[in-house]
């Protein structure tokens, strides 16, 4: 698989045995296989694949960045018709019925292959582990290093702790906002490009 860290995409392509996946689902390795060469084509790249039951159904959910940010809504739209069209024959990849929603990944951004990490280092994570490094599972607070095995985050207490990146289930960037004073009335979430989505039967 081609690397999905940020930087140069022929860079990416040949350093792909060095960022293999850090949880994907085994039954979603079909679907980064196909998805990710239509992302990359588009200068996009695939960030992560959720594969949910939903009120309305199962639902296919790719999380598209492009390298620096700025993922545009032309652009998800126009992934979203192509790997439609792709999965449409593909029923190898997922079989079923589902709808198929491309977003892009939000402000607090998953971190889910090891070329992930190293543009936020130095950034504020939350890093959820299946095994439990020092009797804990869950990790706030800076990064602080990307090692070839793992990654080292230094919590809020200032000690840091060294995660294997088998051990990750779950990592994310988190954004912290700059403190502008005292707000009035209800808090308001972040801004998102909206999800294209195609119902797929």
């Amino acid at each position: 698989m081609s690397n999905p860290g940020r930087g140069d995409l022929a860079e990416r392509n040949r350093t792909s045995e060095k960022t293999s996946t850090v949880d994907i689902n085994g039954k979603h390795a079909r679907v980064w296989e196909i998805v990710e060469p239509i992302a990359l084509e588009a200068g996009l790249e695939l960030v992560d694949v959720e594969h949910r039951r939903e009120g309305h159904g199962a639902v296919l959910r790719l999380f598209l960045d492009r390298p620096g940010g700025g993922v545009t809504l032309e652009q998800l739209t126009t992934v979203s018709r192509q790997v439609s069209d792709v999965l449409d024959v593909r029923d190898d990849a997922l079989p079923g019925a589902y709808t198929l929603e491309v977003s892009s990944p939000g402000i607090n951004r998953p971190l889910t292959r090891p070329g992930h990490f190293p543009p936020f280092v130095g950034k504020r994570v939350h890093v959820q582990t299946r095994m439990v490094p020092g009797e804990r599972h869950s990790f706030r607070g800076t990064l602080s290093a990307v090692e070839p095995g793992g990654i080292v985050v230094t919590a809020e207490d200032g000690q840091p702790h060294t995660i294997p990146f088998e051990a990750i289930v779950r990592a994310n960037y988190q954004h912290e906002f700059a403190a502008v004073g005292k707000r009035r009335g209800p808090a308001r979430r972040a801004a998102q490009a909206p999800m294209p989505s195609t119902e797929r039967r």
